[in-house]
């Protein structure tokens, strides 16, 4: 069991000395601390115990790419001790309540960035996290999003024994390239885990953070979905994305599969009423 002390602080901050820290909430997965240096500078440090430099190395790089639209946590470094990773963060005094409108225009002009070559995915895997992402450069969203998303997660549901739906899969993913025949992917940065606990807002002013990315470049309309499964996320939020850019005609249809995508993740990470929740959106899904 990791527990933080100072002989990894002392390699962490090397000739700077932290005065104090305690645990803070830091995700299912991680372990994170609010510390205080001599001279009372505040920082936000990350820590996974046993875990490779690849899984916080690719939440730096979605900071950097989001610090482009967003206002995110800046970066101040990174690195292992031992075999425990951290991630050493600027602290952000926050509260969960602020504008939702400035939220969704954030959002929104994180979408306005393309991939650097027109396609989409990302130039590398990430399979450090618990589900892994096949990220390969792809021309078309629809081949993207079925081959390297869903039938990714499709597969790790059959190996965990949480999978009986076959017939109603392959249904889906036939209507979902239906669908997407009358729609036009551009391949946008996304977020991609932009669910309510990955938001917060500065507690002086208001404004939006975005924070814990998993960032590819796909169809915005996947974002968008997301933010719907678990709710969080107010109307003036989607009136601020689409004061930006408006949805497109038959968005509806399409975030249902997003939807899905997202239930059957958490199938995979937790099972239990999650698996009947992602076998009932096949069924809504099958049956509009």
């Amino acid at each position: 069991m990791f527990s933080l002390n100072e002989d990894f602080l002392g390699q962490v901050f090397k000739e700077n000395k932290i005065k104090d820290f305690k645990r803070v909430s830091g995700g299912d997965i991680n372990q994170a601390y609010a510390l205080v240096d001599q001279q009372g500078k505040r920082y936000f440090l990350k820590v996974q115990p046993d875990s490779v430099p690849a899984f916080f190395q690719h939440e730096a790089n979605g900071l950097r790419l989001l610090s482009q639209a967003a206002r995110v946590p800046r970066v101040l470094d990174l690195g292992q001790v031992g075999n425990d990773q951290w991630l050493l963060l600027e602290h952000m005094r926050s509260t969960n309540y602020g504008d939702q409108f400035a939220l969704g225009k954030t959002l929104a002009a994180v979408h306005q960035l393309r991939s650097p070559n027109g396609q989409f995915g990302l130039d590398y895997d990430f399979k450090a996290g618990k589900t892994p992402k096949i990220n390969h450069w792809r021309d078309n969203w629809t081949d993207f999003f079925i081959e390297q998303r869903l039938n990714v997660l499709r597969q790790l549901l059959i190996d965990e024994g949480k999978w009986q739906d076959d017939d109603a899969y392959n249904r889906a993913v036939e209507k979902f390239r239906r669908l997407m025949k009358f729609h036009k992917s551009v391949p946008s940065l996304l977020h991609g885990d932009f669910w309510a606990g990955n938001f917060m807002f500065e507690a002086k002013t208001g404004a939006p953070v975005l924070i814990d990315p998993d960032v590819y470049y796909g169809d915005s309309e996947f974002d968008i979905g997301v933010t719907t499964v678990f709710g969080g996320f107010h109307q003036e939020f989607y009136d601020g994305y689409q004061s930006v850019r408006p949805f497109d005609q038959g968005i509806d249809d399409r975030l249902n599969f997003y939807q899905l995508y997202y239930l059957m993740v958490h199938a995979h990470l937790f099972a239990g009423s999650y698996i009947y929740a992602y076998r009932r959106e096949l069924n809504d899904i099958n049956s509009l």
